[in-house]
């Protein structure tokens, strides 16, 4: 998926040092996964340019980072698609990124979450609490590319 590119409409794109235009992929087993979905509009109303129109895609189990937002166009691969802060930051950033609680991050640790609102913090799920509904795509997958061994 690859979103809208146009400096003028917004700014940040015109920040040379990121690889616009945006594009982040899912394989085939993700995409048709009951919990993914594509949003055209929020609360009752069509999708607002700020929050990601004309497209959004939703993701719950890997966070925001997989999340694009203004999708303007779709292509279909053979190959894993590489995302755009795996292509940035793959240390960072991997492909099964923000999955698992027991990998760190190499700069903070994912081990536990805020309640947004609360300041309580609890422990982090595994695949943000999904596991039962997607853990069965990423078996088999070599443990190298898992993150959760």
């Amino acid at each position: 998926m690859e979103t809208f590119t146009n400096p003028k409409q917004a700014p940040g794109q015109g920040q040379t040092w990121f690889p616009w235009p945006y594009v982040e992929g899912l394989t085939m087993a993700e995409a048709s996964n009951e919990l993914a979905f594509l949003a055209t509009g929020a609360y009752g109303h069509p999708m607002l340019k700020q929050h990601g129109a004309p497209l959004r895609l939703a993701v719950p189990w890997k966070y925001g980072f997989k999340s694009i937002k203004s999708i303007v166009r779709f292509s279909f691969t053979e190959q894993r698609p590489k995302g755009y802060w795996e292509a940035l930051q793959s240390s960072e950033y991997g492909f099964w990124a923000n999955v698992n609680p027991a990998v760190s991050h190499p700069r903070w640790s994912q081990a536990s979450e805020e309640v947004i609102g609360t300041g309580e913090h609890r422990p982090t799920l595994i695949f943000n609490g999904y596991g039962d509904y997607v853990a069965g795509i990423y078996k088999g997958m070599e443990a190298s590319e898992r993150l959760w061994a």
